[in-house]
This record gives C-alpha cells, structure tokens and sequence, in this order.
C-alpha cells in the first residue's frame, strides 16, 4: 500500500513544470535574503523594494493580483516568528511567518521563485481569523520552533528523493485514512501545529491523550486530496508541501457553501523520520487550483 501510494504522488510531482526544477544562480544566503527583501517590501507598502522581475506574477489566496495590492497595501510589522525553507535546486524560497494589519496578527505562508536573483512569481496565502483558517492561534507562535529552523546533523541528511517521498507518506495517509496504512516513521517526539494549534504530538489539545500518538492518530479518510512538493531543504532538513485536503476536509454550517483546507505544510525530515509537521492553511472553494504554474 505505502508503495502504491508513494508512487502516485511522487509521480504527480515528476510532472511538475519543467520552469519548477530548474536550477537556478541563487546559494541560500541570496534566497534568504530575497524573502527578507520581500517581507520587508510589505510593510514598506512598497514592491519595488523586492527584486521583482518585471513580469513577476502574484497571488494570494489563489487569486491572481497586481503587484503592490493585498496584503502590500495592509501589513505594518513582521513580528518574530518566521520559519524559511530554502532550495537552491529549483530556486525556491518559502516561509511561514506572522505579519501584522492594524496591530493584529495575521499567519502568512509565501512561496518566491527567484530566477537570475529575481522574483518571478510570489504565491501567498493569508489567514486573518478563525473563521477564515478554522484553527488560529498567531500569539502561540511567538518565536520558530528550534525543532523546525535547527539544521539536522550532517550524518542523518538525507537525499532530495527520500525527503520528498516520505513528506509524501502523509497526504497518502490522509488520502487513506491512516498514517499506518502509509507508513509514516514519526519520530516518538514528532509533534503538528496547525495555524499555530498544537494538533498532535506531545502536549497536544485535539482529544488527548489519543493526539499524542501521531501514528496511530483517528483520521478522516480524504480520497480527493492533492498535493506537491513545493520545496525540500536538504541542508535545513525540510520538506514544504502545497495541499488541498478536497472534499469533506472543512465542514461548515447548514447551507453554507463548501470549502475545502488548503494548506503550506512543511516536515522535518532526517534520520529517516519524520519529526515536526507546521502548517499554514486556510479555507476555500473546492478545487482550487494554486499559484504554481
């Protein structure tokens, strides 16, 4: 089963665009600096201070917008929580941060890709409330978790191949109804937090204590999700996902139309486990396509 499983998905990413894996003349440090570049751009309301190639495409919340519009005309301050996800391969900077509008606090996952030390595409989504994200719990990320940011060690790093299949054990669990069925080695401290929520692993708030066994954890059988890998961060240890979680995944009141979780989820990965899943998501209409072209 998991093998099955991990061949579908790998296979829908082998089919990304070929402008997708590219390799580009950005090392980490000019990835980072190119997010760093484009955060700050938000709260100077100004997009020319980002690299931005002339033809950059922006979207946010899988809605295609001009540059300087969304959350560039809003957000006031970057507060202290961000967590990147660098790959020079294919030239992608990604990051989970929390942002401010008017003093309050908003979850913001963004994808850059940079060709020549420019962005040619930003993909966003922004998650203001509860409503919005159906967990939301920005104050709870008051600083990146050291299990995320803290690079493994040298000898556990593993290849961009086994990074990616086994990040993609979990949407195949999903698609399943169960992490066991897709064989996800959680380590016995893996923990997930969902817009800032502690959902499973120590600690967790969902039904304990039978959240704190990620493995075995009681999950919705989602047969329609989708997922890509957006990133993997050798040197970092991670592997950042796009996800909508399909039909089913984000039920709502009587009458109310449908939405689907759409979701920036990053694992950390070495040593041939699974250690932390964050996730940045958001509610919307079902079948909603991303901004990766």
């Amino acid at each position: 089963m998991r093998s099955i499983l991990a061949a579908s998905l790998l296979a829908a990413v082998a089919s990304l665009p070929l402008a997708a894996q590219s390799a580009t003349s950005c090392d980490r440090a000019c990835l980072a600096g190119v997010m760093t570049a484009y955060l700050d751009s938000l709260v100077a309301h100004d997009p020319s201070k980002a690299p931005l190639a002339a033809n950059a495409r922006f979207t946010e919340d899988a809605k295609e917008l001009r540059v300087g519009d969304g959350l560039w005309r809003t957000a006031s301050k970057l507060r202290p929580f961000r967590a990147d996800f660098l790959d020079v391969a294919t030239g992608t900077a990604a990051t989970h941060a929390v942002v401010e509008e008017n003093g309050m606090p908003v979850l913001l996952a963004a994808r850059l890709k940079v060709d020549g030390r420019r962005i040619t595409e930003v993909e966003t989504i922004v998650v203001r409330s509860r409503e919005e994200g159906a967990l939301f719990a920005p104050e709870a990320l008051a600083q990146p978790s050291p299990a995320m940011v803290k690079a493994p060690p040298g000898s556990a790093r593993m290849s961009r191949d086994a990074m990616a299949e086994m990040a993609l054990r979990y949407p195949g669990g999903l698609k399943v109804g169960s992490f066991e069925k897709s064989d996800v080695p959680f380590a016995p401290d893996a923990y997930r937090l969902e817009n800032g929520v502690r959902m499973a692993g120590p600690g967790c708030t969902f039904r304990p204590p039978s959240c704190e066994n990620m493995r075995a954890q009681q999950l919705p059988t989602l047969a329609g999700i989708v997922a890509h890998v957006v990133a993997v961060d050798e040197e970092n240890g991670t592997v950042l996902l796009w996800m909508d979680f399909g039909p089913g995944s984000l039920p709502g009141p009587p009458g109310a139309a449908p939405r689907s979780l759409v979701t920036f989820e990053a694992f950390k990965v070495y040593g041939g486990q699974v250690h932390a899943v964050e996730a940045v998501f958001e509610g919307m209409p079902p079948n909603t396509p991303s901004g990766w072209r």
